[in-house]
């Protein structure tokens, strides 16, 4: 397909964006709508435009890439889903009455009331770096297939690309904030929603089937099967691991992460909240499944048709943009640039938002409103944005494994020190940490960690997945609670 004719359709779709940008910062662009979105948002529509926040490209691509893959994954994935599903749970019925109760604007200053002021830098700190390496992997992911298939077209450089992204992305963001990204994100999601059936829907024509005929061929495909219970101690893929390690990811990545909590601190009440995380669950269960149906079909495609590609990250792209006919190659690119752009905008808008108030005392300040407060609020928008342009340009001289795969072992270094520092507010109460000892803590576990990663094969026979999260949890709450002592009480006469 002509990359001119892909890259109009994405210059309509940045000017769509720009203009509900427009219209929803028209009347205010202050920090309360930026942060909070003034706290009157409607809970479908964050519901909805969560989905495509929490899929992101990565989903898009490498979930379907990795169905047939050498190292045998096929469904397994879906175990990891159902860990998700819980882990929402968990965040909807512990964490967000606990942020509600604290009428928190940045969750991480529930951390300074329990264990200290060195310890709330310490958890807004390693949000910071967690999530400029995650987005700036989901983004990059993205960069990639629009420089293969767009860019290099045109003979437009890597860094250009990239830079042409951010500022895109900037562009609709730096007023609106929040607020935007609740509407813009809903649009998003459903680019993202109907790519995926449509996407379904082309594979099956060019396979000559029905949709009921392509389940049955699933079904009985090599690529089907879903849960793992044999060698516990050496496969990725046991259940438990992968259960467990969705359950916990989900817990630090999304309960844990400004990102995803700040829209939901966004809507007026608790109740609008766990509405909005109990309809959300259900749907990004269902699609899942429909992302790796859409991988068990691609792979059938490419049986049928001879076609390989060099990674696994690459078949999707390459079947969607080069064999299935126009229509489908722009479904494809919207489906991708949505998936990705939800997820980037606003996470930038949630680092933005906790640099500010973690670490410059937004919340703190007589008038976070103030015309001064905002030029600040702007200038730290535009240097996040050149951080993650830094971090996917880093990213891109060395990576060499599928994606997914970097952002949770990523993701299982840096979030683990978060779920240890929360469970040990929420059940030491009667324990006081030594607040200044906390970084060191935070950064001995994640490295001890890594060493378990890399040698519990040898030293135990054991062989360590998406589950090393807990483990990193653990060490944390561990030394956290080594480096306490008991709370004395206060006696007021």
């Amino acid at each position: 397909m002509s990359p001119g004719v892909l890259l109009s359709f994405i210059i309509g779709y940045f000017l769509v964006l720009l203009v509900i940008s427009w219209l929803t910062s028209r009347k205010s662009s202050d920090n309360d709508t930026f942060f909070v979105a003034n706290r009157n948002s409607k809970w479908y529509l964050v519901a909805f435009g969560m989905i495509g926040t929490a899929l992101s490209g990565v989903t898009f691509i490498s979930v379907p890439g990795k169905v047939g893959a050498p190292s045998g994954d096929q469904f397994a994935y879906f175990q990891f889903v159902l860990g998700n599903a819980a882990g929402f749970i968990i965040i909807a019925t512990v964490l967000l009455p606990l942020y509600y109760r604290m009428k928190l604007t940045s969750i991480y200053s529930y951390i300074e009331h329990a264990l200290g002021a060195w310890s709330y830098k310490t958890a807004a700190g390693i949000f910071l770096i967690s999530r400029v390496i995650g987005s700036a992997f989901r983004l990059y992911l993205v960069v990639i297939v629009l420089q293969k298939f767009i860019f290099d077209s045109y003979g437009v450089p890597f860094a250009v690309t990239v830079l042409i992204c951010l500022l895109l992305i900037w562009g609709y963001t730096f007023k609106g904030g929040l607020k935007t990204i609740i509407i813009t994100d809903s649009l998003q999601t459903l680019f993202l929603v109907s790519s995926v059936f449509l996407s379904i829907y082309f594979i099956c024509r060019s396979l000559n089937v029905n949709v009921f005929e392509a389940a049955d061929m699933i079904k009985n495909s090599s690529y089907s099967k879903i849960f793992f219970f044999s060698d516990f101690m050496t496969s990725h893929f046991h259940f438990t691991k992968q259960f467990l390690g969705g359950l916990f990811i989900t817990v630090g990545m999304t309960g844990l992460d400004q990102d995803l909590m700040q829209k939901n601190l966004s809507l007026s009440n608790i109740r609008e909240a766990q509405k909005n995380m109990f309809s959300f669950t259900g749907v990004f269960v269902v699609i899942n499944i429909f992302f790796l149906s859409v991988g068990a079909l691609l792979y059938m495609y490419a049986a049928k048709n001879g076609i390989t590609v060099t990674k696994t990250d690459y078949l999707y792209p390459t079947i969607a943009l080069k064999y299935l006919g126009i229509v489908p190659a722009i479904v494809f690119m919207l489906g991708l640039t949505a998936a990705t752009f939800a997820t980037t905008d606003s996470a930038l808008t949630a680092l933005t938002t906790s640099f500010c108030v973690d670490f410059l005392n937004f919340n703190k300040g007589k008038d976070v409103n103030s015309k001064k407060m905002i030029s600040i609020r702007h200038y730290v928008h535009v240097g996040f944005s050149g951080l993650m342009l830094l971090t996917i340009m880093l990213f891109n001289a060395i990576n060499n494994d599928a994606v997914v795969s970097a952002i949770f072992k990523v993701a299982s270094y840096t979030y683990g020190p978060l779920l240890g520092l929360y469970a040990f507010g929420l059940f030491m109460s009667s324990r006081q940490v030594r607040d200044k000892l906390t970084p060191f803590i935070c950064v001995i576990s994640p490295a001890i960690s890594f060493y378990l990663s890399t040698h519990s094969a040898e030293l135990f026979g054991y062989t360590f997945d998406n589950e090393l999260i807990l483990i990193n949890g653990l060490i944390t709450f561990a030394g956290l609670l080594l480096a306490s002592t008991t709370k004395t009480k206060t006696v007021v006469a």
